[in-house]
């Protein structure tokens, strides 16, 4: 099973963050949290790192379906979609795999909530890739 969902898109950074919200709002998430990694590694340790942005999106719907299989499955949400700077002019953005979810818990009921996942950030990571 593969960690993530993914693609490399040729735009400037800010551009790509932009885009990805974007397709995950049209997608139904949200994005309650913007932690920019590279920034607050600078500021509290002096490292250095491309430009990373990891992004909290939830879709509420499935996190309420998800949360009523199992109250402990929001130590894995929101779904984690990062940003980060890959290359001269490219910059990757990866969604964790909701199967992830199910191989961790075990959990058969959280498989329909993970289709459903699975395929709205498909569709919202193959839309920056069009």
């Amino acid at each position: 099973m593969e960690l993530a969902i993914a693609t490399t898109v040729t735009a400037p950074f800010d551009d790509a963050v932009s885009r990805t919200k974007a397709a995950l709002a049209e997608q139904g998430f949200g994005v309650l949290t913007e932690i920019d990694l590279s920034a607050t590694l600078k500021k509290k340790i002096g490292a250095e790192l491309e430009d990373y942005v990891i992004l909290g999106a939830c879709n509420p719907p499935l996190a309420h379906q998800a949360v009523g299989v199992d109250r402990q499955i929001g130590l894995l949400l929101p779904c984690n979609v990062v940003v980060r700077a890959s290359g001269e002019g490219t910059v990757t953005v990866e969604a964790m795999n909701p199967q992830v979810m199910v191989q961790v818990t075990d959990d058969a009921g959280l498989v329909p909530v993970a289709e459903e996942a699975t395929t709205r950030l498909r569709a919202a990571i193959d839309a920056l890739g069009a």
